[in-house]
């Protein structure tokens, strides 16, 4: 008798340490998925943040709104957007998916009004960096100066 029991007890046997071990496993991933929902329910408080993150560091460059956010910060500060020109588009290091937007732009205007348009660039959500300034004084002191800016955002 225990000869014809024998082998059906073995089977019981695997067949119960694959139970605990499906058990073990449904435990762990129930506990996995456990941990996703609190850290999704914590992303969801800082959604503001990273919100601003997202506008800080844009997925498409978006160039129409770029040069938009230029025209409409100058005009806001009582500048003139005499010209704007794309510098360029690159990698900003090597094996990177942060990419650079390089812009060109001049500006005419009172100086005042300038210094209020880069604290605008610098408040501003976006990353900008100001690269480079240029700027010619006219001839008479009643006449708008022009101002040649090179700044410098970055894409995901």
């Amino acid at each position: 008798m225990v000869v014809l029991l024998w082998p059906k007890y073995q089977d019981l046997q695997e067949l119960t340490a694959l139970l605990e071990q499906k058990e073990t496993e449904l435990q762990l991933k129930k506990d996995y998925f456990s941990q996703l929902r609190e850290t999704s329910r914590k992303l969801e408080e800082y959604g503001e943040n990273l919100s601003k993150i997202n506008s800080a560091l844009p997925e498409d460059p978006s160039l129409p709104s770029l040069f938009d956010y230029i025209q409409q910060t100058a005009s806001q500060t009582g500048l003139l957007l005499e010209k704007i020109e794309l510098g360029g588009i690159k990698p900003a290091e090597k094996n990177s998916k942060i990419r650079e937007i390089h812009l060109n732009f001049i500006l005419s205007g009172l100086y005042p009004d300038f210094k209020n348009f880069l604290s605008a660039l610098e408040k501003s959500a976006r990353l900008i960096q100001v690269q480079k300034i240029m700027f010619s004084t006219p001839q008479d002191l009643e006449e708008p100066f022009s101002f040649k800016v090179d700044i410098k955002t970055y894409a995901y």
